[in-house]
């Protein structure tokens, strides 16, 4: 199945039904008076979290939704069939954008949670409805309501509590297929992952948490290099991170550096997301020496200036990785436990996620913004001289310097 995170949609409500305008007419009845009824109300457009669900790959071809239209009202006082409400179901995890204002209308993070992204029109009143003691035989109805229409972005974080983050060929998808029973694909050349990859681990027969492996960042991810940083969204959401270093690298580059560059990168994308707890985790150590080990690891240590913990682990040969997960484990329900009971901690972790959101946000929106300059036609900022100006340069603080230009 097609991994798809990022969709456009459009959904429209269904219009109210309108009222009738009827009369009582019956032999022997003289003047009934009025008895037009009422319209339906408009179906409403709801959107729910499937847990069955991993991918928007559904909403990728099929963009507009509309909704069921109210019936109109009838004689005798009949009321028009209410429109049925549309239920479109997306994978937990996925955040409800409003396009035109970039209003996040809601997040969607718990299965079966349901929310409304578009409601359906008011129905139109009945001539009934006008009748008073001064107005006996009113000529008068009302129309429906246009029903609630809207542009939509939909994206989805996947939800984990471990995040891989490296460099191609880092190890990341060796050590999930190691520790859990997913099977990404895994080969002896770069960017073998191409899409989040999901698994669960299980320490205990009760216990067990979800670790997530992202396509690997190169030098430059932030200006578009390689998949770029368009999956570092994925791991807004995680609890802990796993920054996975090749102890062994098959090219000329050095550890140190390659762990240089993972820093760099994440750091460009959201400064915040920088500061999630982070482990360090040397992989490939059975490619080296068993003496060199030791040397290696200060290395890396020292040139990163590193503080917390360090796992020297081999993915494909499992050494050190079940201490890794139990003391994950451990981790995850200290941290738990510390929500629980401590106010304070709970609100410094909330902030911090929300910056960590806006941050992810403001760059994925700056990526937007350029890829529909090109598409526009827009020269970018390298292929204007200096006598192309039409307009003045626009500085925004949140993003790149973007430069308009009039052909």
């Amino acid at each position: 199945m097609k991994f798809v995170d990022e969709v456009s949609i459009r959904v429209k409500a269904g219009d109210g039904g309108n009222g009738c305008m009827s009369f009582r007419r019956e032999k022997f009845i003289e003047n009934g008076g009025p008895n037009g009824g009422d319209g339906g109300d408009g179906g409403s457009i709801y959107m729910i979290a499937d847990e069955n669900l991993n991918t928007l790959v559904d909403y990728r071809y099929t963009r507009h939704f509309d909704a069921e239209r109210g019936a109109n009202g009838g004689s005798t006082d009949c009321t028009g069939k209410k429109g049925e409400e549309m239920v479109l179901r997306v994978p937990v995890g996925t955040t409800v954008i409003d396009a035109s204002t970039q209003e996040i209308i809601g997040d969607l993070t718990k299965a079966g949670q349901r929310l409304l992204v578009a409601s359906g029109g008011w129905h139109g009143l009945g001539n009934t409805r006008f009748k008073s003691s001064t107005n006996r035989a009113p000529r008068q109805t009302s129309p429906g309501k246009p029903g609630e229409a809207r542009d939509l972005k939909l994206e989805l974080k996947v939800l984990a509590d471990v995040g891989l983050l490296g460099l191609p060929n880092a190890g990341k998808s060796t050590l999930i297929r190691s520790v859990s029973a997913a099977k990404p694909k895994v080969a002896d050349y770069p960017f073998t992952t191409l899409v989040p990859n999901l698994g669960v681990v299980s320490v205990d027969r009760w216990k067990s948490f979800v670790v997530a492996d992202i396509p690997g960042l190169i030098e430059g991810a932030s200006d578009g290099a390689g998949l770029g940083i368009r999956f570092l969204k994925h791991l807004a959401r995680t609890r802990l991170l796993l920054h996975l270093v090749d102890m062994a690298p098959l090219d000329e580059t050095s550890a140190p550096d390659a762990a240089e560059v993972i820093v760099s990168e994440l750091t460009k994308f959201s400064p915040s997301l920088a500061e999630r707890d982070r482990w360090l985790v040397l992989n490939k150590c059975d490619q080296i020496l068993e003496e060199e080990h030791e040397a290696r690891v200060k290395e890396i240590v020292d040139r990163l200036e590193w503080t917390g913990p360090v796992y020297v682990v081999s993915a494909i040969a499992k050494e050190g990785t079940e201490q890794l997960c139990r003391d994950i484990m451990r981790y995850l329900e200290d941290r738990a436990d510390r929500l629980a009971n401590d106010p304070a901690y709970k609100e410094e972790l909330a902030e911090l996620d929300q910056r960590i959101e806006d941050e992810a946000r403001a760059q994925l929106q700056a990526l937007d913004d350029q890829r529909a300059l090109r598409r526009s036609g827009v020269k970018s900022v390298h292929d204007i001289g200096d006598d192309d100006w039409d307009e003045e340069d626009v500085d925004d603080e949140d993003g790149p310097e973007i430069i308009y230009v009039r052909d």
